[in-house]
């Protein structure tokens, strides 16, 4: 069994009276844990609230206040690739994550995320992800180090203040005629829930994408998002005709099975570029990771 050492937070929203107990929300907010086990947790005073404090089976519900819990899993993959540490000051930390593993603990994952990993590793228990990646993809994660200048940083990401470059290797069936494309289109959930579609509509999803390279059906491409939506550069490339190489969600969903360490997701986050907000230093960080031609 996997517990996570740090906890997890959910904040109960607003809503209609009578309001739900306690394990009515929770078993509701995350199905895949059943209600049974939400109240053996609680038993157990494995769900705290805001004060620290473990909750009871009559603790009312309370629309805004948090509720503390530990991700358990049994039988946690363990992803046998390492991460690397690029750059650490007092305000952010810089990794390179490698392919296959989570930024955060999330459904078979709880101590084999970069998050968690780093924590162990570096001592700071409050460290915070600045964006994500998908697990499948490698390369560059920052991670927020001091609460105080935070939404610094917060404010880059979601401003568009920050530029990144990614490379991919993708099928390439015949020379295109072009070799850099602007592709804008409206990206939403899908079904199943983890994949995503384009729809018509007003664009929410921009990247730039060109060309660099072709060998034997296989092109090298550089990537730049403008905008951050989940999944977006495979969406796009695989919108071009350009699968990236090892995908297994674009453009078809493959069977589930066990992860391939030997075929990663040719997809890495190379780049990374901002002005820093708490030193007002232009900052550069580059993974280097390569690609498998």
């Amino acid at each position: 069994m996997g517990i996570s050492k740090y906890p997890s937070v959910v904040t109960m929203p607003e809503a209609q009276t009578p309001y739900p107990s306690i394990v009515e929300f929770l078993s509701k907010t995350f199905p895949n844990i059943s209600r049974d086990r939400w109240a053996e947790r609680i038993r157990e005073g494995k769900v705290l609230d805001d004060r620290g404090n473990p909750i009871a089976a009559e603790t009312k519900y309370s629309p805004s206040k948090r509720i503390f819990y530990f991700r358990e899993t049994e039988n946690e993959p363990v992803i046998p690739f390492a991460e690397q540490i690029l750059f650490q000051n007092d305000e952010i930390l810089v990794a390179c994550k490698p392919h296959f593993l989570p930024v955060t603990p999330g459904g078979r994952y709880v101590e084999e995320c970069l998050l968690n990993r780093l924590r162990g590793r570096t001592g700071i228990a409050d460290l915070a992800p600045m964006h994500r990646l998908d697990r499948e993809t490698a390369g560059i994660v920052i991670f927020s180090v001091n609460p105080k200048t935070r939404g610094l940083y917060h404010g880059l990401f979601m401003h568009g203040k920050v530029a990144k470059t990614y490379r991919a290797l993708a099928e390439v069936n015949r020379p295109p005629r072009e070799n850099q494309w602007m592709v804008e289109n409206r990206i939403v959930r899908g079904e199943p829930r983890f994949r995503m579609k384009t729809v018509p509509g007003v664009a929410n999803a921009r990247s730039h994408i060109e060309l660099l390279e072709v060998q034997a059906n296989r092109g090298l491409f550089s990537l730049q998002p403008v905008t951050g939506k989940t999944h977006q550069l495979r969406l796009h490339m695989s919108g071009l005709g350009f699968r990236i190489v090892n995908d297994r969600v674009y453009p078809d969903l493959e069977p589930e099975r066990d992860d391939d360490f030997d075929r990663p997701l040719q997809l890495l986050a190379k780049m990374i570029r901002f002005h820093d907000p708490a030193s007002g230093k232009d900052m550069e960080f580059r993974s280097e990771r390569e690609l498998l031609w």
